[in-house]
């Protein structure tokens, strides 16, 4: 079976409501078996720059956990905190294996 990946770009404006965020997102990601590949550090747009500091890549045992933890009532309520924190884009991606 694939796993899943989410690769997400943020520009954070709030970083008081990017913590709640994560504290209150933690849950889910544990919940959903994700393992942070990358999360903030160094990064470079290469190409198509969409001007985002913080780039994150989490995977996931599959497609499905990928989704369904963006889904589940423990990620959405963490997003609330999010939204206010600042512009994000989040893609769900499919793995080759």
């Amino acid at each position: 079976m694939a796993k899943g990946y989410w690769l997400a770009h943020a520009s954070v404006t709030d970083s008081e409501a990017w913590g709640r965020y994560i504290e209150a997102a933690r849950p889910a990601f544990a919940e959903y078996g994700a393992r942070f590949l990358a999360r903030g550090g160094a990064a470079e747009e290469m190409e198509g720059g969409q001007g985002r500091a913080r780039h994150v890549v989490i995977e996931f045992p599959s497609l499905d956990a990928a989704r369904s933890c963006w889904q589940s009532e423990t990620y959405q309520a963490a997003r609330n905190h999010r939204e206010a924190a600042g512009v994000v884009t989040i893609t769900v991606v499919e793995g080759l294996e």
